[in-house]
């Protein structure tokens, strides 16, 4: 059973440029009831989309695609190019929404209240009756992350982890990454041997990382990340039958009992880690329950180690497509920063995020109306010529970042520091230490399809 929920309304929006003919098209004649999930904002293509018309004169300039499809999931930036130089805010009758893909237009977004990150709601209208139960505590849990509220709400919350996950915080684990990185490349990368940086490094760094600066026991390791990896499945709308479905509700609700249990602990006898720091603070249980303290470590789970996996992936791929980059950061370690800045505006780790209008505003000329979703399509704003010179361009000394792969103001990502120091981490010790690292099998690269993220299942290399 698909996660989705509907929405008919009529739009009768003003635009400041025509609606492209095959866009018009799909509005007329796809089934109005198409299912559309107001948290990833997947929606379920028409089983039989009709050909674009093109007309006799003029030809179409522009031809809508869907963003699920195949072609464009692996190899979004051609097509999301000429989306944002066609409209930069584009209604999407196929997807139901505002496509914003311009960099000021969504910076606007960013910054307007009218612009809400409240989504989870809507979700329970379309739960099975048989799990109603089970769905109503987990998007409980869900309601409690940071990422589905607004203000004042978003900055109560937000505010109890601010010192933690600042970088002069972050910092001091610098060294104990630096220890795990070097130790787990030793034992899966040795020189020579061909390998899979994301099976190998990628991904169980940040979860070792993580879940040793959150403080899980390295026995309960295992448990812990298949409860976020089937919450993934949840909140990036991989779980589609209903089988999935119930597995990823029942593991959010698992993983919220075991970090409520953790808290307990970390009450009795603390430690050095995330918890016990935040609980020293004593704002829990005053500014903000224990129960959405749990709800938001949920969060924290999820995002420690998805972000981050993404972010080493793409940012060492853009490095070996690119040998003269590359060369420069090995010449020059200073710029393994930039590097990874770069590589989040490039092709970062997450393609765009959601949003809904609270109430009608207007944006770019055009009329958004209460309860219009939006998707913020940060890998197109990240590419805008008006913001970036060469923006197709990948070059270490670029030398900005203020790219919008973190996001930007009140939702910008808390974990970004720490995102930055592992994915640093990584590459530093990839570029120095690693000489001979080549990329294979360019041909067999896979992406997960997805709207949210832009993550490889894999990528071949020799170390």
């Amino acid at each position: 059973m698909t996660v989705l929920t509907t929405n008919t309304h009529t739009h009768t929006h003003t635009t400041a440029t025509a609606t492209a003919t095959a866009s018009t098209n799909m509005d007329m004649d796809m089934d109005t009831s198409a299912l559309v999930c107001p948290i990833t904002g997947r929606t379920a293509p028409p089983a039989a989309p009709p050909a674009p018309v093109t007309p006799a004169s003029p030809p179409a300039a522009f031809t809508e695609r869907y963003l699920l499809d195949p072609a464009v999931n692996a190899d979004p930036y051609g097509y999301l190019n000429s989306l944002r130089d066609h409209d930069p805010v584009y209604w999407s009758a196929m997807h139901r929404a505002w496509l914003v893909t311009g960099h000021a237009q969504l910076m606007h977004c960013l910054r307007d209240p009218a612009v809400s990150a409240e989504r989870v709601r809507p979700l329970m209208d379309a739960v099975p009756e048989g799990a109603r139960e089970d769905a109503e505590r987990a998007f409980a849990i869900l309601s409690r992350w940071m990422v589905f509220n607004d203000a004042p709400q978003h900055r109560r919350l937000r505010q109890v982890f601010q010192e933690q996950f600042a970088a002069r915080s972050i910092g001091r684990y610098r060294a104990f990454v630096e220890r795990a990185t070097r130790a787990m490349l030793a034992r899966r990368a040795v020189p020579g041997r061909i390998g899979d940086l994301v099976a190998d490094i990628a991904r169980p760094l940040p979860a070792l990382v993580f879940a040793r600066w959150l403080g899980v026991p390295q026995a309960h390791g295992p448990s812990f990340w298949y409860w976020n990896a089937r919450v993934g499945d949840l909140v990036l709308g991989a779980a589609q039958e209903e089988r999935e479905y119930r597995t990823s509700l029942q593991s959010l609700v698992n993983l919220d009992d075991y970090l409520a249990d953790l808290v307990k602990q970390r009450r009795a006898d603390p430690k050095d880690d995330l918890i016990s720091a935040v609980l020293a603070g004593g704002q829990i249980g005053k500014s903000v329950s224990e129960e959405e303290f749990v709800g938001m470590l949920t969060q924290m789970a999820f995002a420690g180690g998805e972000t981050t996996s993404n972010l080493i992936v793409n940012a060492v791929l853009a490095l070996l497509e690119h040998p003269e980059q590359l060369a420069a950061v090995r010449e020059d370690p200073q710029l393994v920063s930039m590097a990874v800045e770069e590589a989040m505006r490039f092709d970062g780790p997450s393609k765009m995020s959601i949003r809904t209008a609270a109430r009608d505003f207007d944006l770019d000329g055009r009329s958004v109306r209460a309860e219009d979703r939006l998707f913020l399509v940060t890998a197109a704003a990240n590419r805008d010529p008006a913001r970036f010179a060469d923006p197709d361009l990948f070059s270490v000394r670029r030398g900005s970042a203020s790219h919008l792969g973190f996001g930007f103001g009140a939702h910008f990502c808390i974990g970004a520091a720490f995102a930055r120091l592992v994915a640093g981490a990584v590459v530093d010790v990839l570029v120095r230490e690693y000489p001979g690292l080549e990329l294979l099998g360019r041909e067999q690269h896979t992406w997960q399809l997805s709207l949210l993220n832009r993550a490889l299942t894999a990528l071949p290399v020799r170390y």
